[in-house]
């Protein structure tokens, strides 16, 4: 007669034969295992034939300077080249900026002035050089008697930037992105056609030149383009250094004296 065990014994003995590795019950009769019948593994299910896989699409990879270079190149006018730069979804600028800062002035310009990229106030009326600096430019072209409003040529300038987007922060532009927008200021300069290039600031001259170093460049004609360039101090470095405008008063002169005034 089995003694009386209480559940929680009956649970540690069952506890102790599963560790010691028990996993068949002993059944009332002894079974000879070694009679019965091998067990035959099942048959293995058809597997429906499976079509070849497709072979993945093969995805074109485009290069953003080639591309910028394509599109640059079709655009026949300025109106065209601006739709061109509009269309163009390489460069990551356009995401952030609420506009896309294309030119101001007379385009029949003797003079076409190149900055660096639109600021805040830049990007929020589309237009470059309507901030402080721009309205520093503006008395800065009255003193020899020029402006972006004038409809004589001659007296008339026409302005753009390198980047037609506002960075992040008006953080300075990044090689990927000068690299990205330069067949479009190519291409914007050769459709202008202006007789005298102005680069303002370091980034204009390190994109139209490959040199950097404003204060050392500025004032030293040069070309850029197949034109004659006059790098000059940017006005938002004038308003930070007010000494350093009578160097750019010297280069202003400069430029007067090339125009023959």
């Amino acid at each position: 007669m089995a003694p009386d065990l209480s559940p929680a014994a009956l649970r540690a003995a069952l506890e102790w034969q599963l560790e010691s590795g028990v996993d068949t019950a002993v059944e009332a009769h002894p079974v000879n295992r070694y009679a019965l019948p091998e067990r035959m593994p099942a048959p293995a299910r058809p597997e429906a034939p499976t079509a070849e896989p497709a072979a993945p699409a093969v995805q074109e990879r485009r290069d953003p300077v080639t591309e910028a270079e394509r599109m640059a190149a079709a655009a026949d006018s300025l109106p065209a080249l601006r739709d061109a730069m509009a269309a163009y979804p390489w460069c990551d600028l356009r995401l952030g900026a609420r506009n896309l800062v294309f030119s101001d002035g007379n385009p029949e310009a003797r003079v076409m002035i190149v900055g660096e990229a639109p600021g805040r106030e830049e990007d929020r009326q589309g237009k470059p050089f309507v901030g402080q600096a721009g309205q520093l430019l503006d008395r800065m072209l009255a003193a020899i008697d020029m402006a972006r409003g004038a409809e004589d040529p001659a007296r008339a300038v026409y302005i753009t930037n390198v980047l037609p987007w506002r960075p992040p922060s008006n953080r300075d532009p990044e090689p990927g992105e000068v690299a990205m927008m330069l067949p479009f200021l190519r291409r914007h300069v050769a459709l202008a056609a202006p007789e005298i290039v102005v680069c303002m600031g370091n980034h204009a001259c390190g994109a139209m030149l490959g040199r950097k170093g404003i204060t050392r460049l500025r004032g030293q004609w040069t070309e850029g383009f197949g034109l004659p360039v006059l790098p000059m101090l940017h006005p938002a470095y004038l308003l930070r250094q007010p000494l350093a405008k009578r160097d750019a008063w010297a280069d202003l002169l400069a430029l007067r004296a090339r125009l023959g005034g």
